[in-house]
């Protein structure tokens, strides 16, 4: 079974790329790594597979459920931590 399965996602802002086209296959049992310069597109990327932000174009599944219109399900089993975790002050 495809784990993640993205065909041409794309993501623009305008004039602006945040992602183009990208096809990514990943099978269960597989371990895929994001690795890149900053500015290349991985938060984007993971960042429109759980529909935080939506693709412009294309299409993707995460566990074989559409990551728009099953995104709720998909995230009952996924957890995320961004980059920039924000804690609450110290009262």
């Amino acid at each position: 079974m495809k784990i993640i399965e993205t065909k041409k996602i794309t993501k623009s802002y305008g004039k602006n790329r945040g992602i183009q086209k990208v096809d990514i296959s990943v099978e269960e049992g597989e371990i895929y790594g994001f690795i890149g310069p900053n500015g290349a597109g991985k938060s984007t990327t993971i960042k429109t597979l759980l529909n935080f932000i939506y693709p412009t174009s294309g299409n993707a599944k995460v566990f074989g459920m559409d990551i728009v219109n099953e995104s709720s399900k998909i995230k009952e089993h996924i957890g995320y931590v961004p980059s920039e975790v924000n804690f609450y002050d110290e009262v």
